[in-house]
């Protein structure tokens, strides 16, 4: 009411804010706001493109949407508004020319994306791919995967899924459309060049850069690049858009910082993302590296193995320092066998990193 509604919708009697101009009363305001949702999206039209997984959906999403902002008149989700709130937002917000709408779709538990997927009926899908993000509530990977695929609820029927090529996806995708399953692993596939900051490589004998590094990128790519010829582009239109992509704030952002080159990855963790970081950190960077972890939440009953798996990870490479923050980090450094310190705070690590590490080292 104090920052000027006109309208508003209310599953109760009592009016509460006496200037607006409308006052809807509805049995429930979620759903209410879900259907003016759909009749948004209908009412557009464009091309609405779905965009899941449990990690690497944010960064598919701005991949998509760098490719095909060099044809189509785009509108994203912003950040990573994936709930029913957050894409409801989006879908109203969008621009009476909007030509394509991608859309980022999250979830807590099983029904949540098919929810999603039915009031926003996606022409195009993608399940980037599926992890134990979230198995704290679902209980297994399965059901993960489960969820997952519920993005085809309300796909076209004559629409396409993209899809990680996975047992998991496979044996939980239920659509009757065109599925294409996507990895690095393809013929059409091969990686030319990697640097910590830089990826070329081949697809279907077109060549693609990105300028960040890993192989997760380049899987999130194939996506963006898939979806690019789906819609008619050509390979060097959407190489275009491709090498224009720069990481979101918080995703893989290099800054100098007392001395230090400060790599921050501290967008969101889970167990997969976390490896796709270090595996790209410790792989392909030279010199003095320190890594700085802190815990990763609904991990459920098996969280302390998560961690640990981060720690043997860890253990894989030479010459790194690791300072983790937090109760369920602590494993990580007690499973390191390199340098490691624990902490409780990030103050406190903050304080050992300026004593402890020397200037010139890079940091995750």
């Amino acid at each position: 009411r104090d920052r000027g509604a006109r309208g508003y919708f209310t599953s109760k009697k009592r009016v509460k804010c006496p200037d607006a101009k409308i006052v809807l009363f509805v049995k429930n305001t979620l759903e209410a706001y879900l259907k003016l949702a759909y009749y948004c999206r209908k009412k557009v039209d464009p091309v609405v493109v779905g965009v899941t997984g449990s990690s690497g959906k944010t960064t598919t999403k701005e991949m998509i949407a760098s490719v095909l902002e060099e044809t189509f008149k785009v509108q994203k989700s912003p950040l990573n508004h994936n709930n029913e709130i957050g894409m409801s937002q989006t879908i109203i917000s969008e621009k009476p020319d909007t030509e394509v709408l991608i859309l980022e779709m999250g979830m807590r538990g099983l029904k949540e994306i098919k929810r999603l997927s039915k009031y926003s009926n996606p022409d195009i899908a993608v399940i980037v791919n599926t992890g134990s993000s979230h198995i704290g509530r679902l209980k297994t990977i399965e059901n993960i995967a489960k969820a997952k695929c519920e993005i085809t609820a309300g796909l076209h029927p004559e629409g396409v899924l993209f899809a990680q090529n996975s047992v998991l996806i496979k044996n939980a995708n239920k659509y009757k459309g065109t599925t294409k399953y996507i990895s690095l692993d393809m013929p059409e596939v091969k990686i030319l060049k990697r640097t910590p900051d830089y990826s070329e490589f081949l697809f279907n004998n077109e060549k693609y850069v990105l300028h960040v590094g890993g192989d997760h990128n380049i899987q999130d790519a194939l996506y963006a690049i898939c979806i690019g010829l789906k819609m008619g582009m050509a390979p060097e239109v959407i190489a275009k858009g491709l090498e224009k992509y720069q990481p979101i704030e918080k995703r893989w952002e290099i800054k100098n910082i007392g001395g230090f080159k400060v790599i921050n990855d501290s967008y969101n963790a889970n167990p997969e993302s976390m490896k796709a970081a270090l595996t790209t950190f410790l792989g392909l960077y030279e010199g003095p590296k320190t890594v700085v972890l802190g815990d990763m939440g609904e991990l459920g009953e098996n969280a302390e193995k998560y961690h640990k798996n981060a720690g043997k990870l860890i253990n894989r490479y030479s010459d790194v320092t690791v300072v983790t923050v937090g109760e369920l980090a602590k494993s990580i450094a007690e499973t390191c066998e390199c340098n490691a310190a624990s902490f409780m705070n990030n103050k406190d690590a903050a304080k050992y990193i300026v004593e402890n590490i020397p200037e010139d080292t890079t940091i995750l």
